[in-house]
């Protein structure tokens, strides 16, 4: 099979032929439809992850079909349509694996990064940790869903976004336009902050009614503007101080979640968030069971982001394009 390998920290990926893997008890061998690109591919090969594994195949956007079952797997049936996600298997024994939080166990593995993942023509993906694919849903511009999308959906309701929130998204790449479109679905009003007025067209095509241009205007005063600021603030947007310049925009009991961030530090001014009573959270991308819910939602809002499909043999290209500030968009590999 054809697959994309990342050999070493700041070692270029290879394009390369491997034997088709076997699936072992409690695998499953899934042919490979499509997986996203990711930033955190790019971290891969740049050191971020210390913990990583190398020689290993990257990507965890996966979309596929299961060709195979390993000993002791019945679920889901061969043939099935699933997704594949950045957390590969958990040690399924610890307090957080019990209560079915097992993106919090301290012995997860992630697919792409210690595990081979999906930048080839197959790969093996554990029972219990794959997720079938709502019907109608496409393949293909689906894969972000298994990172980009889960990041964003869960992020917002583990911050509490309902109904009767007011939603800042901070940044409107895939995590952020995606977030919009939650939000929006889920009857919360948004508003979007952005570098400059370039993405505010977009911005509001996907359902925001304000968008803050940071370099114009400070967005912590826009956002208190803002019917008295916004009970949750996002931030998509690779940088720890442009999620902090949007701090004093919370109204107060607000939250700020971070599913972006950079290395920096993250400096918040304390007496805001003591007199306001203000939280700060992260959230990593989420559980089986939280994957589950973001393809449900999303197919049942016709959610998809918008996607540019490669062939392999351009993911080299595309991961230095994304290394130089250059991509625009997500791309996907599409496999046959």
């Amino acid at each position: 099979m054809r697959a994309g390998v990342a050999t070493g920290v700041h070692e270029p990926l290879t394009l390369t032929e491997r034997d088709v893997p076997e699936p072992g008890p409690g695998e499953i061998l899934v042919e490979v439809t499509a997986c996203g690109v990711c930033y955190s591919d790019l971290n891969l090969l740049n050191g971020v992850y210390a913990f990583a594994r190398f020689p290993v195949i990257p990507g965890h956007e996966i979309t596929g079909v299961i060709t195979a079952l390993g000993e002791g797997v019945s679920w889901p049936e061969v043939g099935t349509a699933v997704g594949g996600q950045f957390l590969y298997d958990s040690d399924g024994s610890c307090d957080y694996c019990v209560r079915g939080e097992q993106i919090m166990c301290p012995h997860k593995r992630i697919t792409g990064v210690v595990v081979d993942g999906g930048y080839a023509e197959y790969t093996l993906l554990r029972a219990g940790f794959v997720t079938p694919l709502p019907a109608g849903l496409d393949p293909v511009a689906a894969a972000p869903l298994m990172c980009a999308g889960l990041t964003a959906f869960n992020g917002l309701r583990h911050a509490g976004a309902g109904p009767t929130s007011k939603i800042a998204v901070v940044g409107a790449g895939t995590i952020g336009s995606l977030a919009i479109r939650y939000a929006v679905a889920m009857g919360a009003r948004v508003a979007v902050v952005g570098r400059s007025r370039r993405g505010a067209d977009t911005a509001k095509a996907l359902g925001a009614e304000l968008f803050i241009a940071s370099r114009d205007q400070d967005p912590g005063e826009a956002l208190r503007a803002w019917d008295g600021g916004a009970d949750v603030i996002l931030n998509a947007a690779p940088s720890n101080s442009a999620a902090a310049a949007t701090i004093g925009g919370l109204a107060p009991d607000g939250t700020l979640v971070l599913c972006g961030y950079s290395e920096e530090p993250l400096a918040l001014p304390a007496q805001v968030m003591v007199l306001n009573r203000l939280r700060v959270m992260a959230s990593p991308s989420g559980s089986p069971h939280d994957l589950r819910d973001t393809l449900d939602f999303s197919a049942r809002h016709g959610i998809l982001p918008e996607v540019t499909p490669i062939h392999l043999d351009d993911a080299p290209a595309t991961l230095d394009a994304m290394g130089a500030g250059k991509a625009h968009g997500r791309s996907v590999i599409a496999f046959g």
